[in-house]
């Protein structure tokens, strides 16, 4: 089912009130998507949920476990999480877990971190001739908590071993050969969403400074260098906008790569373009400007960077890949 204009206002709205209620409480805007039924809504429509949900809360640098949610989703395994999920760790696309005769090795990143007492945490492994999926307990394996440049996102590291048929891992279930290509693609675009919408509130933030900064007698946002950074940031951000859209018109491996490297190398411009903008006051704790630069360095890790994944698509094509499809922008 797909939401109408008016369900997709509606929703909206409902999720932007949210988001902004919680942006500092993860748990909390945990505990409140799942009262106003968006793990339903990621169910029934999951462009319009994770879209909505994504681009929100990167404009409010907002930190949630809905990216587990959506990787179980695309997995087959149901949006409702029973539990965390171990993502790869940074600059890597890999399934986090190596599941072999010698029992099941782990090395992700939780993200944000898991509470005191961390449950069961799912874990997509390797399994030399496919993907399996085991849920262990979290408290076997080793968890440390990164600072690292965003300690606001609350990254974890995990990691260890267990033996199957222990008391740790669950029985492996054997997923679909593409099961988690398609998870991959699925958690692509929705960091790709949350880097845009972190992008559109930096740039709203220097739009803001310079209408408000007067130099020489007149506002800043009348120079003609302030100007053209300010609409090179618009530019870049609607591109990976439009991009992220075409990508879940056209689904593919490719498009949702190119949608993920897009949005990042869009994010980064908007972190140097509206820095500059922002002059002296940009570099300061009061402004908040360095969270949104802090996240969106991060982000753009996840699941592969903007530069990793372009690297990575030539690579593909020199090799003798089809060019993929044109994409209907």
């Amino acid at each position: 089912m797909v939401m109408d204009a008016g369900e997709r206002e509606l929703f909206e709205a409902a999720l932007r009130g949210v988001v902004d209620q919680h942006a500092g409480d993860g748990r909390g805007l945990d505990a409140a998507l799942d009262d106003m039924g968006w793990p339903d809504a990621l169910a029934a429509d999951p462009r319009v949920a994770v879209s909505v949900l994504f681009e929100r809360q990167g404009e409010a640098n907002a930190t949630s476990s809905a990216l587990d949610s959506v990787v179980r989703h695309a997995l087959g395994l149901g949006a409702d999480p029973s539990g965390r999920v171990a993502l790869p760790p940074l600059g890597t696309w890999h399934p986090p877990g190596v599941l072999a005769e010698g029992g099941l090795s782990v090395q992700g990143l939780v993200v944000p971190a898991p509470a005191p007492d961390p449950g069961p945490l799912l874990v997509v492994a390797d399994a030399g001739a496919g993907t399996s999926a085991l849920v262990v307990d979290a408290a076997d394996l080793s968890a440390r908590p990164v600072q690292g440049l965003d300690p606001g996102l609350g990254v974890a590291l995990v990691s260890g071993a267990a033996a199957p048929g222990a008391a740790g891992p669950g029985r492996p279930r054997t997923l679909a050969h593409d099961a988690w290509a398609h998870a991959v693609d699925h958690a692509r675009l929705a960091v790709g969403h949350e880097l845009v919408g972190a992008a559109t509130r930096m740039l709203e933030l220097a739009r803001a400074h310079a209408v408000d900064r007067v130099q020489f007698g007149r506002p800043i946002a009348g120079f003609q260098a302030v100007r053209h950074r300010l609409a090179e940031t618009l530019v870049a951000v609607e591109g990976a906008r439009a991009l992220l859209d075409a990508a879940w018109e056209a689904p593919s491996a490719e498009a949702a790569a190119m949608a993920k490297a897009t949005a990042g190398r869009s994010a980064r411009t908007a972190a140097r373009h509206c820095q500059q903008v922002l002059a002296g006051v940009g570099f300061t704790t009061e402004h908040p400007l360095h969270r949104y630069v802090r996240r969106v360095l991060v982000l753009d890790e996840l699941f592969g960077s903007s530069r990793v994944l372009t690297s990575a698509l030539g690579e593909d094509l020199l090799a003798g890949a089809p060019l993929p499809a044109p994409i209907p922008l």
